[in-house]
């Protein structure tokens, strides 16, 4: 059965990817994993990821992976729930290099859309962590949803009008916060 994934264990896993690696790849870490390694989370549930490109001998030997290290891993970003803003990548920061992959955090602005969107009490909580932190600005955030609100049609289930509300209403929570972002809460839903 998985276990919690905490620092050490995202880091080993880490190890055991770019261990596998057979070619150079980027290796998207999102979710959870971002809260952790960056420090408003002390572990999560599921490693979720992104890889670039994706390699067939990294997917296979995941499952072995994941059996030895205890922990789930799954394959999500913000790409599957909202259209990307641009330059992501170059927005995507460095979380480490492993064998042949290098680690980023998939763009946080991205996330945090993503987050906004979907609207778990866990994704509201991780929003209002990355905006306390300064790892996203409210001002840019805006902009990037502004950015990508004429392609939301891209996504049939979303409604534009209803994931602008969210985006207020989450930035308007942030700027008076109630909760505790680190605070751990269960079930803990990842990305």
């Amino acid at each position: 059965m998985p276990e919690r994934v905490n620092e050490d264990r995202l880091r080993a896993f880490m190890r055991a990817a770019g261990a596998a690696a057979r070619r150079e790849g980027v290796c998207y870490l999102t979710g959870g994993a971002t809260a952790v390694l960056l420090g408003w989370r002390g572990a999560t549930l599921d490693i979720d990821v992104r890889l670039e490109p994706e390699q067939d001998e990294l997917m296979r030997r995941l499952p072995a992976i994941k059996h030895d290290l205890r922990i789930n891993v799954e394959t999500a970003s913000p790409a599957e729930f909202i259209p990307l803003p641009d330059g992501w990548q170059e927005r995507s920061p460095f979380a480490g290099r492993e064998g042949k992959l290098t680690f980023r955090h998939f763009d946080l602005y991205a996330q945090a859309l993503a987050k906004i969107e979907r609207g778990h009490e866990r994704d509201r909580l991780d929003v209002a962590a990355m905006l306390e932190r300064g790892l996203v600005d409210a001002e840019l955030l805006r902009e990037m949803f502004d950015e990508i609100e004429p392609r939301l049609y891209e996504r049939p289930e979303l409604d534009a009008a209803s994931f602008r509300r969210k985006l207020e209403e989450a930035l308007t929570a942030a700027a008076t916060p109630e909760l505790d972002p680190s605070e751990d809460i269960s079930p803990d839903i990842d990305f």
